[in-house]
């Protein structure tokens, strides 16, 4: 059957279809086993940062300044263990929310074969960030129980463009600041190793939710763009606030109190924030998912 006969939803199934394939030779060709290229075995060298420093909450501010080197590495090293941890959570939110979307459907679609990989890797970054934090020497941090609870309720209920919009925004958050830490010589050696593999396989998961997105809204009317770009949104806030838990500072051994009010009218981190997700801003604009409501929302997380 020639192409001009074929009709307009078969063509796109089609080349969602491709786009599919090309992810799965991707991460055949690609992929990493997080068990054996991690250095797990060489003790944690304390002259390492965890992150970059001008990634902290505190770099910029009066504290920071005050900080000897060492208390700026552990500080670095408390808050990468809870960004990871961070990650673990909302990861587990995002296979949830893909094996629910991809249930009792075709398995012979590359769509879905592609869905369960994705499942996949991520069961093995969770593990890589849990290591990683353990290793860092950091406590288990979650979020705070409110929002464990909001994470429940978003994991249950979002389907559609929500969800895939909502798990685009905490990759891309995570793939900025990871690149730059995976090739910064004063992060620990294993942590770069972490970013590393995490920003190589999450670009496929990019790209296959950033589609995700764009299809779901293909027939998407006025209300149903406005419910779910606010939904996305109050997401989004969310999972960007509880990146770096409260108790970082504690653990640490810094002023926790001092930190904290320090760290929340930071503008120097607040100016990165915003422009590392300009591209993540001008899909979500692009998707009709920027609704002044939902501005609001990425104000208040300083990522626009």
């Amino acid at each position: 059957m020639s192409s001009s006969t074929v009709r307009p939803e078969d063509q796109d199934r089609l080349a969602e279809q491709d786009v599919a394939r090309r992810l799965l030779d991707s991460s055949a060709k690609l992929s990493y086993d997080p068990a054996t290229e991690v250095d797990w075995e060489t003790p944690l060298d304390p002259d390492h940062h965890g992150a970059s420093p001008e990634w902290s909450t505190l770099y910029g501010t009066a504290y920071w300044n005050e900080l000897t080197d060492a208390q700026r590495k552990a500080l670095t090293r408390q808050e990468a263990a809870s960004v990871a941890s961070t990650g673990i959570w909302f990861e587990m939110i995002l296979q949830q929310m893909v094996l629910r979307d991809m249930y009792a459907k075709d398995p012979t679609d590359p769509r879905f074969q592609w869905a369960l990989t994705e499942v996949a890797d991520e069961c093995r970054h969770s593990i890589m960030f849990a290591r990683g934090a353990a290793k860092l020497g950091a406590p288990a941090y979650r979020p705070r129980r409110p929002v464990v609870e909001l994470g429940r309720a978003f994991k249950t209920l979002a389907f559609g463009e929500a969800a895939y919009a909502a798990i685009l925004v905490a990759e891309e958050v995570l793939d900025v600041m990871q690149r730059d830490w995976m090739r910064d010589e004063r992060v620990a050696p294993f942590v770069r190793t972490i970013n590393n593999i995490h920003v190589v396989e999450e670009s496929r998961h990019m790209k296959f939710a950033r589609d995700e997105t764009r299809k779901r809204l293909r027939d998407a009317g006025a209300l149903r763009r406005q419910l779910n770009a606010i939904v996305v949104a109050i997401a989004s806030y969310y999972i960007v606030i509880s990146m770096v838990n409260r108790d970082v500072y504690t653990n640490a051994g810094l002023d926790a109190r001092r930190a904290r009010a320090e760290a929340k009218v930071n503008e120097h981190h607040k100016s990165l924030m915003r422009s590392s997700c300009s591209g993540l801003m001008e899909f979500l604009a692009s998707a009709g998912l920027l609704t002044k409501p939902a501005l609001f929302f990425y104000r208040r997380a300083s990522l626009i």
